[in-house]
């Protein structure tokens, strides 16, 4: 894991931790999951098993009734007719459970007992041969004893167990043999003692319903499933219950195709092994988040919080001069060195910051002092120029007129731009208005007209604003020179907020000279973008985009 990726000590930390943890949590779940399929293996298992083990208790009892039957056909069939219901009924009355007998010897006589006297003789021939005529039940776990069927079966109102064999072997004197024999010797069967409350099983009878059970009140069908399934050897499913809950359901089959065992749970263990199943999934993840918040609670309590100390004391430096990193005695001995060291960067700071104060306000007196002396110097060279154009007549007193006026415009300007004592732009319409009375002082003549419409509320810095007015000395003075009776308008108006718009135009046509090689120069130190050149009336328009 590359913990270059977490940008904060916080996720670095906790990545850490979780990549610890979670192999451990990984772990643990696998063998949750584990645990969980082993545990219902094992619950699946023992279910299937039960109903093995009701089924062969039942296969047994049927086996040890089919042994009766044949040594009882055997002994009866040795006896004389006469004597051959004597015989079968002192059997009945030897053996507890067995209600009826009925002998077909090879020699065609009948023999026929029942302690029921409602069972006659002619009911028990008619039931061994229905039986007779059904298929009979496969050989278990090795060679048959005869051709057996087993079956269950109600004489007026009474349940019986019924046992049919059919001998082939000719030394057998009896051919056919039928037991009846009462259904409570199978309950005795199913009987192990303290039964299970969430286990129901019961033998069945498909066709007539539950022959005998155990763990359910007789004749509550409440629990058996709602379809029937008959098993073809033996099955295990999950189903709703008559009753309507779902249970887990067992069954093997006992005699085909109408005898089988069913055996229900009640889901009870799958539900706890559920429950443990949850339980050691989520321990590892509830460790994990638990282990996770008590970290982060350290993290913030123990480090980050003294982070968060220096970052807001670095933060509000800009706001609050005096502010400090916290120091604490519980602080760790790496966070306070590093808070001290930044407390002693802050006021090395300080003291470096009042020392570059001081020596900016000595800077500042000193350049106010010296843009004071420079606009001093240039009234003084205004007056000398002026002085000696007293003197001098003609082109030179024009030429010195024309240097006194651009001398003026640099005067203005510093005029202007340290009118509070800070170096700050100079408004357009004030700077304009000044050059312009000084225009009409020094150079127009008497009969020539001077007209300035300045309409703006911009301001150009001073490095603009003095080529600006030299522009204006230049265009202006050059077309006074043509003649007498002129008149001039400048014009400077808003086209924007971020552009100003200068014209100057003539009342009449003029002729138009080239423009000095400093003109060029000029525009580009103004900014400024030539809208039309000079012709006819117009003397030039340009565009100066300013921003405040």
């Amino acid at each position: 894991m590359r913990l270059a990726r977490f940008k904060t000590v916080r996720g670095r930390l906790l990545a850490l931790l979780v990549a610890i943890a979670l192999p451990i949590a990984c772990l643990s779940a696998i063998a949750a999951i584990t645990t969980y399929r082993t545990v219902i293996a094992s619950i699946q298992t023992f279910q299937i098993r039960t109903a093995d083990d009701y089924a062969v208790r039942a296969r047994v009892w049927y086996r040890g009734a089919l042994r009766s039957l044949l040594t009882a056909a055997a002994a009866v069939g040795t006896s004389s007719s006469r004597d051959c219901d004597a015989a079968a009924q002192e059997i009945l009355k030897r053996v507890t459970g067995y209600s009826a007998l009925h002998l077909k010897m090879r020699n065609g006589e009948i023999c026929s007992v029942s302690l029921d006297p409602h069972v006659t003789s002619a009911k028990l021939a008619a039931t061994a041969e229905r039986l007779s005529a059904k298929p009979p039940v496969r050989i278990w776990a090795g060679t048959e004893l005869a051709t057996v069927r087993y079956d269950d079966l109600i004489l007026d109102r009474q349940r019986y167990l019924a046992v049919y064999a059919h001998s082939n072997d000719p030394e057998q004197p009896a051919q056919e043999a039928l037991l009846l024999a009462d259904s409570d010797l199978l309950n005795k069967v199913f009987d192990l003692g303290e039964s299970d409350e969430s286990l129901a099983v019961a033998l069945i009878h498909r066709g007539s319903g539950i022959v005998t059970s155990r763990g359910a009140d007789e004749g509550d069908e409440s629990w058996l499933p709602a379809l029937e399934v008959v098993p073809e050897v033996k099955a295990r499913w999950e189903a709703a219950s008559r009753a309507g809950p779902n249970r887990a359901y067992a069954a093997r089959m006992v005699a085909e195709p109408d005898l089988y065992v069913i055996a229900s749970f009640d889901n009870a263990a799958e539900r706890a092994a559920q429950t443990q199943f949850l339980i050691l999934l989520l321990t590892p993840l509830l460790t994990l988040a638990l282990l996770c918040f008590v970290y982060l609670r350290a993290i913030d309590r123990h480090c980050v919080r003294w982070l968060r100390g220096i970052e807001t004391a670095a933060r509000t430096r800009a706001k609050l001069s005096s502010a400090r990193a916290p120091i604490a005695a519980d602080m760790p001995s790496d966070m306070r060195s590093v808070a001290e060291a930044f407390n002693a960067m802050v006021e090395e700071e300080e003291v470096r910051q009042r020392k570059l104060s001081n020596a900016l306000d000595d800077n500042r007196f000193l350049v106010r002092e010296l843009h004071h002396r420079v606009k001093n110097s240039l009234q003084v060279v205004q007056s000398y120029i002026g002085l000696t154009k007293r003197d001098s007549r003609g082109e030179a007193r024009l030429a010195l007129a024309d240097a006194e006026c651009r001398v003026h415009v640099l005067s203005a300007a510093y005029r202007f731009t340290l009118a509070d004592g800070e170096m700050q732009p100079v408004r357009v319409d004030l700077f304009l208005d000044d050059v312009m009375t000084m225009i009409s002082n020094l150079i127009r003549r008497r009969d020539q007209g001077l007209i300035s419409q300045i309409e703006t509320m911009s301001s150009l810095s001073v490095d603009r604003i003095i080529p600006l007015g030299f522009l204006i000395v230049d265009v202006v003075g050059r077309a006074l020179r043509h003649g007498p009776g002129l008149t001039v308008t400048v014009t400077a108006a808003d086209i924007d907020e971020e552009t100003i718009e200068i014209s100057i135009k003539a009342d009449r046509e003029i002729d138009h000279a080239e423009p000095p090689k400093l003109f060029a120069g000029l525009l580009t130190q103004i900014a400024a973008t030539e809208v039309s050149a000079p012709g006819g009336r117009s003397l030039g328009s340009w565009r100066i985009v300013h921003r405040d």
